[in-house]
């Protein structure tokens, strides 16, 4: 014998459409272009690419991640109390990703493996490359830490 129980409208637990779209783009972004060297964890390569996950490098300030994307980073730079000296190639200047597109790839990491950072937004990645568009070299970590 089959009961008929009440029907409980469902809780509503997605995030809005536009975060969704911003994630879904940017997981692809970053599954073509990060994964190789930050790994699906985003915990990087020991010794070699610095972990993306709980580092305040990526949820910082929004002008670092996207200074290191226009230009790239060379040198040492210490994270999570782990020394790395590897380059890190720009990805902004190639023309292989528009504006937006690198925009929701920082968004994505700046709102994954327990990070969590405000979303960078084209106007921020547009202001950044226009502060820096006389920049020809790779940034330090010293010069990176002395960017808003």
């Amino acid at each position: 014998m089959w009961r008929t129980l009440p029907r409980v409208p469902p809780v509503h637990t997605d995030p809005a459409p536009s975060t969704v779209a911003v994630n879904t783009v940017g997981e692809a972004i970053y599954a073509s272009n990060g994964l190789a060297c930050y790994q699906a964890n985003g915990q990087g390569l020991p010794g070699a690419f610095p972990p993306l996950a709980g580092s305040g490098w990526v949820t910082g300030g929004v002008d670092r991640p996207i200074a290191i994307v226009l230009h790239g980073l060379q040198g040492p730079i210490t994270v999570s109390g782990t020394e790395y000296n590897n380059i890190i190639m720009a990805g902004g200047t190639s023309g292989a990703m528009d504006d937006q597109q690198i925009a929701e790839v920082l968004t994505d990491g700046r709102a994954s493996w327990s990070n969590s950072a405000a979303a960078v937004t084209v106007d921020d990645f547009a202001r950044v490359r226009a502060t820096y568009a006389s920049r020809t070299t790779s940034w330090t970590a010293a010069e990176l830490l002395a960017l808003p």
